[in-house]
């Protein structure tokens, strides 16, 4: 990866990180606020839900390297948390070889 896009993934990542944790939070936030079932089977669904998307973390962020970037980055963008705005500015060979529907296809 190249200094540039090595530049721009760091701000990939850190805006990815605060929505992954938004929409977790959100996702939270109707689980306890359901009142249409008891507050045991919403905490119980709620432990899970947190383990769930704390494994989800650790396998899109953890480990800041470049020689992790690029997995990180289809990780990324195959979970929909990339910032296009912030994508359009890697390099084409970046994106080609970042590009999750692309793999999926192989």
């Amino acid at each position: 990866m190249t200094e540039s896009d090595w530049k721009i993934f760091k701000q990939i990542k850190a805006k990815a990180i605060e929505l992954f944790c938004t929409r977790a939070l959100a996702e939270f936030e109707e689980i306890i606020k359901n009142e249409n079932d008891n507050a045991h089977n919403r905490y119980l669904l709620l432990c899970k839900i947190i383990q769930s998307r704390d494994e989800t973390m650790q396998l899109l962020f953890d480990g800041h390297s470049r020689s992790r970037a690029l997995l990180q980055l289809i990780a990324i963008r195959g979970e929909g948390l990339a910032d296009e705005a912030l994508l359009g500015k890697l390099s084409e060979d970046t994106l080609h070889n970042t590009d999750p529907e692309r793999l999926r296809r192989r």
